[in-house]
């Protein structure tokens, strides 16, 4: 059964790549990791004297069996991920394309080679985080991918001198990716988790969300569904609005944080931009 589940995984990966007009293999040459610290570069532009990651390292971590993967478009290395071993299996610590290849899929690509090689290795949980106030990133990881959240984390990385994350405080939503699970197993054969922000459940209560004039508004937690809005462009408001963004960051850190650490459980993340909590579950209980 492990065996069939393994290659299903392997043939979904490879046509992911095949449609994103990619290849993904894994990396072992030290040359290979050079070029992949000069991909993150590219993408994460990091202050010269401290870069994300060192070739050497990368080099320790493939030879002690960590996922160390290129995105190849040709025989030029336009993409990376890194994925090290840990206690809840393998956790997936970075990964990026350049922008000539981005909306193209790719990222999934790399999402089901990382499934395929885990199974293989008899890994079933894949972890990592995101900035959960990103709604692309929100909607790739809980609805096309059906990783569920387990974890919010306020200022996980605390200060980050790269030109993406400079300035904002670094928030992440922790998820685990179960990749036997029926959320993943559909993910692999194109069918995402879909969940809906209307009439979600009986009572249905918008706990956060935006006033006309784009300012975050807290509401009510109390229903059976609850909905969190976050903004459709965060990464622009950053760079607009940093004093917005703020107010943004600390709304859902207070609203979505809080009834994570309540043990609420997000269901799901729309693709107009809402975090779902289903509780009526909880309030059946």
């Amino acid at each position: 059964m492990n065996g069939a589940r393994t290659d299903t995984a392997t043939a979904a990966a490879e046509l992911a790549a095949r449609r994103a007009g990619v290849t993904i293999r894994e990396l072992h040459g030290l040359d290979e990791m050079h070029e992949a610290c000069r991909v993150l570069d590219r993408i994460w532009r990091p202050d010269p004297e401290r870069p994300l990651i060192t070739p050497e390292l990368l080099r320790v971590f493939a030879h002690c069996g960590s996922y160390v993967a290129g995105v190849f478009q040709g025989d030029r290395m336009a993409g990376f991920c890194l994925g090290f071993l840990a206690s809840a299996g393998l956790h997936s610590h970075i990964a990026g394309v350049d922008g000539g290849i981005r909306g193209r899929n790719v990222g999934f690509a790399v999402k089901q080679h990382q499934r395929a090689w885990a199974l293989e290795r008899s890994i079933s949980t894949v972890t990592w985080t995101f900035d959960p106030l990103i709604s692309r990133n929100a909607y790739f990881n809980l609805a096309k991918l059906g990783a569920e959240p387990s974890e919010y984390l306020a200022d996980f990385y605390g200060v980050m001198r790269d030109e993406v994350n400079a300035g904002a405080e670094t928030d992440r939503l922790m998820v685990r990716w179960e990749l036997a699970g029926e959320h993943a197993v559909a993910s692999a054969a194109g069918r995402p988790r879909v969940v809906s922000a209307d009439g979600a459940g009986a009572r249905t209560v918008v706990a956060l969300d935006a006033a006309p004039g784009g300012r975050p508004v807290v509401g009510r937690q109390d229903g059976d569904t609850v909905l969190v809005k976050i903004p459709a462009e965060a990464e622009e408001l950053r760079r607009t609005d940093p004093s917005l963004a703020r107010e943004w960051r600390y709304a859902l850190r207070e609203v979505l944080g809080g009834l994570m650490a309540e043990g609420h459980t997000v269901t799901g993340f729309t693709r107009d931009g809402w975090y779902v909590i289903d509780r009526r579950q909880e309030n059946q209980a």
